[in-house]
């Protein structure tokens, strides 16, 4: 299995990265979303460059031109509801791919926060037999939100291909995802591999509530 970790290389994607780190920058909400989106873009675009295409002939105003075109079938999977603005991102560079969506989220067991369940409500997908997957997700803490999403849509079709797409990934999560999902067929794409996680399960030292940051404090 794959792992690539932008932040190893310099590119503009660690300017974005920075900038939803900040505290004093991540109180601005539509600019925390549009980096995440624009961290998106800058990730499809590299997942594209390891995927299939076909030659077509296109006719402009003077010739015949041939042009190299998209040749996979692509799904865009998001968790529900901090992976929006990333989906999005995603979605701006494959623009005819299929989306799903999975409502997960964490029910804890005790005050504290430091034991709980990963719960899924809601699964929305297109058919994913010999597509290609693109699981996004811009916080992969655990590890277990991503596998609990990834079996959910196993309903619906085995995949080609597995991109698995963070911006913030927990050293544990990327362990935990390389022993979860198909070795042969599985990448995993990350801006980032923070070392550990608190005791609450959050990455440190990670950005803090991506879905807070991005659409405001739940109740």
């Amino acid at each position: 299995m794959k792992v690539i970790d932008f932040s190893k290389t310099n590119s503009l994607l660690n300017s974005f990265v920075r900038e939803i780190r900040d505290v004093t920058i991540q109180n601005d909400r539509l600019r925390f979303r549009r980096n995440l989106e624009r961290i998106g873009e800058i990730m499809a675009y590299e997942i594209s460059k390891t995927l299939s295409y076909k030659t077509i002939s296109v006719t402009t105003p003077l010739d015949i031109a041939q042009a190299s075109v998209l040749d996979d079938d692509i799904v865009i999977a998001t968790i529900l509801r901090a992976g929006l603005p990333f989906h999005h991102g995603v979605l701006n560079y494959f623009d005819c791919a299929g989306n799903a969506f999975v409502s997960a989220y964490r029910k804890y067991k005790e005050t504290g926060h430091q034991s709980f369940d990963i719960h899924i409500e809601y699964i929305a997908s297109p058919e994913i037999d010999g597509k290609t997957l693109i699981l996004t997700d811009p916080m992969l803490a655990t590890g277990s939100s991503m596998e609990l999403t990834y079996r959910a849509l196993l309903t619906k079709g085995t995949p080609k291909h597995i991109h698995i797409a963070t911006i913030i990934a927990s050293k544990q999560a990327i362990e935990y995802c390389m022993k979860s999902f198909p070795e042969s067929k599985t990448t995993i794409w990350a801006a980032a591999i923070d070392p550990e996680l608190n005791e609450s399960s959050y990455i440190v030292p990670g950005i803090g509530d991506a879905g807070d940051l991005a659409y405001g404090e739940k109740s």
